[in-house]
């Protein structure tokens, strides 16, 4: 079996056995306001916060969030400890930090990495269905980069978190519909 699905340059073909048990855990992004990323996140998105942790003498804060069903929440350990090991060995993570005292200074703002010169683009979340997903975000008042028939491509949506950060909503059998 070929270890790649696709063909691209510069694609290593060797196995890589060190390699073996590497997860992708987390995209760290920077916030202001930690009580409105939370809500945001939490209300907007819903995500669980699975883990906060707090570094008082760095003067941090680390969110750590994701999508569980209430099977996979059932799961997770009570302990701190373990929750924190649980924590770093998931998929897929949002890890949202806070530096202290960034909330109380007005001017202060995080980079979106859109604006020049760009850099991070954004994160994406898959939905069942996008044109609800972005009717429930009008209805919430979400900004959106782009609407799902805005533009060439359409059937997917960028809006923005209270940082001006972009996530794309997505439908993961979109193109296939479109294809049609």
């Amino acid at each position: 079996m070929p270890k790649h699905f696709e063909q691209a340059a510069g694609l290593y073909e060797d196995p890589v056995p060190e390699t073996e048990g590497f997860v992708f855990n987390q995209t760290m992004m920077r916030i202001k306001d930690p009580e409105r990323s939370m809500d945001f996140y939490t209300r907007v998105m819903g995500m669980r916060l699975v883990r906060k942790l707090d570094f008082p003498e760095m003067k941090f804060s680390l969110y750590f969030l994701g999508y569980l069903d209430d099977r996979q929440a059932n799961q997770v350990p009570s302990d701190d400890d373990y929750r924190t090991t649980f924590t770093f060995g998931r998929e897929a993570m949002l890890e949202l930090t806070h530096n202290w005292g960034t909330e109380d200074d007005k001017d202060f703002a995080y980079h979106n990495g859109n604006d020049q010169p760009q850099g991070f683009g954004h994160i994406g979340i898959a939905v069942p269905d996008v044109y609800a997903a972005c009717e429930r975000f009008e209805h919430l008042g979400v900004e959106f980069v782009k609407k799902p028939d805005d533009g060439k491509m359409k059937g997917l949506a960028f809006i923005k978190d209270p940082d001006g950060y972009w996530i794309e909503i997505l439908q993961p059998n979109m193109m296939q519909q479109q294809a049609k």
